[in-house]
């Protein structure tokens, strides 16, 4: 009995062994089955993250690239670039026909991603950022946001979000371009003692394109006159017109009681063009006992002459005629900068500039000086330079043409119902209002201005197919309370406005625009709140609260022009893996 007793116990451990056993391996097969969902999830979420940034990566290799071959930069079979831990490689083969195919395979912790483009040169200006900017610069408010890419001639500034990457390129170095003058003057020009001559002007022409930096005169005071203001104005007929292009106060302790040469920077750096004429005027007040001269002398300067009298217009000639003042103009050596911005996504999107300041970079803040950002400044690369703007003044005259041909509409035009229009030359002003909509045929020449306005629509004729059309504007551009631009209805089809106008409201746009490109290379582009626009080009660029502007890749495809573009075109742009 003994032993069956001993032997109960015996199998009574073992059943409990087996019990805790099948507990356990119970508890593991549910907490197994909790926890390899969640982590399932958390990996697919990283590597959706990892995809999206290898996605961009290999878009920013075959960007560089293309950079690099659109603007005669060096550029080898293979190009590598590196950015937050993950990088591309950027390959470039020669195709049949004078092709060329750019593959970018990105690499992000395993992920791969591939994006071929296939360029060809053919014809047409195609845009290859959200937003190109000119001399005048880029300023971003709150809650403007750029989904793509910015390149900018001029600064960079504001509180705004660049999803992509954000370049402020350097002007040439700084070189006299106009000079006249040497020694002691010949003449004095006496300016400031009366009303019939308050102010001086005198006329120049620059003999290469380039951002004018400052201007230099050589000046004297007759007692203590109030300050003056140096103003830069078109041309009206012969004498300065009332189109202010930018100024600067000249303090009048800078200026002393015997000749001296006298710096002059200008507030804002714009861009002057060779051949134009253009005119500094010296805006003073008046005082028979408190007032300035300029040194001058006679015949001095082949491209411009002096003139007294005041900034309202009314001009005379100087006594004796003919006379000249003593003056520098000085183009180039304008710095790049990029101030406040917050610029890319995830660890994707660089800042390229001399200086940069008070931003927020997801990827790498290429500069050379910088403060308050939240990377330190790569200093590895060398300060961006300056981009033509995409579209010639040739390629310009050749719609202007292809306008006139269809034929012309004297006075201004309101349309008056859904029509179809074009090719027309309008030479007043084209108004398209209470959602009207006129459907383009062919290119439209307005001489005027365009005003387009509630809910009214701009579009392309089915015809069209994927081809882009123009609308080409010689003074302004206002587009108001939801009016829209549309395409012909195929993906990919695009509409320009463009304006030829220098004026600060070249182009406003408030409340929607949608599937258009705007383009002002002389003049300001000013985008109100919730207007929308496929991308911006403009000499000078404003976006105020809450602006959005899409870049959208096949407008990089988008060929506007017939003539030779001389450079190279996209083809094709896609991801292969």
């Amino acid at each position: 009995m003994k032993y069956y007793k001993n032997k109960i116990k015996t199998n009574g451990g073992a059943a409990m062994m087996i019990l805790i056993v099948f507990f356990v391996l119970i508890s593991l097969a549910i907490l197994s089955g909790i926890v390899t969902p969640t982590v399932r999830e958390f990996k697919i979420v990283a590597d959706n993250f990892k995809s999206k940034q290898t996605y961009f990566l290999a878009e920013s290799g075959v960007e560089d690239v293309l950079y690099r071959m659109r603007n005669g930069k060096q550029t080898s079979t293979e190009e590598t670039l590196v950015l937050g831990g993950s990088e591309t490689t950027t390959t470039v083969e020669t195709l049949p026909g004078n092709k060329r195919q750019l593959s970018s395979l990105a690499n992000t912790g395993g992920i791969q991603r591939k994006v071929n483009v296939v360029l060809g040169t053919g014809v047409g200006a195609a845009f290859s950022y959200g937003v190109q900017v000119g001399s005048g610069g880029f300023i971003m408010d709150n809650g403007s946001e750029i989904v793509g890419s910015v390149y900018s001639n001029g600064t960079i500034s504001g509180s705004g979000i660049i999803t992509g990457s954000a370049t402020s390129a350097n002007s040439p170095a700084l070189t006299s371009n106009q000079t006249n003058g040497i020694g002691d003057p010949e003449y004095d020009i006496i300016f400031g003692d009366d009303n019939s001559r308050q102010d001086y002007s005198q006329s120049f022409q620059v003999s290469e394109t380039g951002v004018l930096n400052k201007i230099q005169l050589k000046i004297k005071k007759i007692g203590s006159p109030t300050s003056l203001i140096l103003k830069i104005m078109t041309d009206s007929s012969g004498k300065p017109s009332t189109t202010v292009l930018t100024s600067a106060t000249i303090d009048n302790s800078l200026i002393s009681t015997n000749y001296g040469w006298v710096d002059v920077p200008l507030t804002s750096h714009i861009q002057l063009s060779s051949g134009t004429t253009y005119w500094f005027v010296l805006d003073s007040g008046t005082s028979n006992t408190k007032y300035y001269k300029v040194g001058a002398n006679n015949n001095g300067y082949a491209n411009g002459v002096s003139k007294i009298g005041t900034s309202v217009g009314v001009w005379n000639n100087t006594s004796p005629a003919n006379l000249d003042s003593f003056f520098s103009v000085y183009l180039g050596g304008v710095t790049g900068s990029i101030t406040g911005v917050t610029v890319g996504t995830g660890s994707i999107g660089n800042t390229y500039a001399h200086t940069v300041t008070n931003a927020t970079i997801r990827g790498t803040n290429y500069c050379q000086t910088g403060s308050n950002n939240n990377k330190t400044c790569d200093t590895s690369r060398v300060d961006p330079v300056q981009l033509p703007m995409p579209i010639s003044e040739q390629n310009i005259l050749d719609w202007k043409d292809a306008a006139a041909a269809g034929g012309t509409i004297t006075g201004d035009y309101t349309v008056p119902s859904n029509i179809n229009l074009g090719p027309k030359k309008i030479t007043g002003n084209l108004t398209l209002n209470n959602n009207r909509t006129l459907t383009m045929d062919g290119t439209i020449w307005v001489q005027g201005n365009l005003l387009i306005d509630n809910g009214s629509t701009l579009k392309l004729n089915s015809n069209y197919g994927t081809s882009e059309g123009v609308i080409i504007v010689d003074g302004t551009i206002s587009i108001n309370n939801n009016s829209t631009f549309q395409g012909s209805g195929a993906t990919g089809s695009y509409m320009m406005a463009l304006t030829t106008s220098s004026s600060t409201s070249a182009i406003n746009l408030s409340n929607n625009a949608g599937a258009v490109a705007l383009y002002a290379a002389n003049g300001t582009i000013n985008v109100n709140n919730n207007g929308t626009a496929i991308s911006l080009t403009g000499y000078y660029i404003h976006l105020n609260n809450n602006a959005v502007i899409t870049y959208e890749e096949g407008l990089a495809n988008a060929n506007f022009v017939s003539g030779p573009s001389g450079t190279w075109n996209v083809n094709s742009w896609n991801e292969t893996e």
